[in-house]
């Protein structure tokens, strides 16, 4: 059984560090590798063409399209675990189905987080089965809230990132200048996820939205999504 302390925003102790770094290191078997989030189309589209475009992507990508939304989920997650509150853990994760642009990206996040929970579950059991995977396990392993939530936007970001070097290409360390500047906007996502409410959950990045789309149908393809 997990960890039955009640989480404590701010509090991560050596275990609840040693856990969020396994969960959320590339190397977890939940295949993000394999996704691009609709950026493998917009390299091909040439909206992304060298560091800096791919930085702007991402930070309207994290501020307000997927990430946004997807911290939002979490974040309602992680409180309806924390209340034992089984009907509103079932409406952030039908909402959050709901909210996925197209079917590559339905793939990609259903995917990724029954792969996250059945890895979880087998290392680490903890009594919960139900999706918005990333949020329900750290708040049912007692990880306060914030770390928590940073940690998940610092790794899709990281993710991102690792597709756009490949994809441009760019160098490792254009990549980590990329992860560097969007430490602000990882930052001020965080902060207003945590006081958004469900119903007010919303994304205006579009052309992202477009992106995942128009990947189903590109000739040539290294991602999933």
């Amino acid at each position: 059984m997990c960890d039955a302390r009640p989480p404590v925003d701010g509090d991560v102790d050596a275990a609840a560090l040693y856990r969020l770094m396994a969960w959320l290191s590339p190397a977890y078997p939940i295949g993000a590798f394999s996704y691009s989030s609709g950026i493998e189309w917009a390299v091909e589209a040439g909206d992304i063409k060298d560091a800096e475009s791919l930085r702007q992507w991402l930070a309207v990508m994290l501020g307000e399209g997927s990430g946004f939304c997807d911290a939002v989920f979490f974040v309602h997650a992680y409180r309806a675990i924390v209340a034992n509150d089984a009907a509103a853990l079932r409406a952030v994760a039908e909402l959050a189905a709901a909210f996925v642009p197209s079917k590559e990206r339905l793939l990609e996040t259903t995917t990724q987080g029954r792969a996250f929970l059945d890895a979880t579950r087998a290392a680490w059991p903890c009594a919960v089965a139900l999706p918005v995977a990333v949020g329900v396990v750290c708040a049912g392993h007692a990880i306060g809230g914030d770390a928590s939530l940073h940690a998940f936007l610092h790794a899709q970001t990281a993710n991102w990132i690792s597709a756009g070097v490949r994809l441009v290409p760019l160098g490792q360390t254009d990549g980590q200048r990329v992860l560097a500047a969007l430490e602000p906007v990882v930052a001020a996502t965080a902060v207003r996820a945590i006081k958004t409410p469900l119903d007010e959950v919303g994304s205006a990045a579009l052309r992202a939205d477009l992106a995942s789309m128009r990947h189903e149908t590109q000739y040539t393809r290294l991602f999933r999504s």
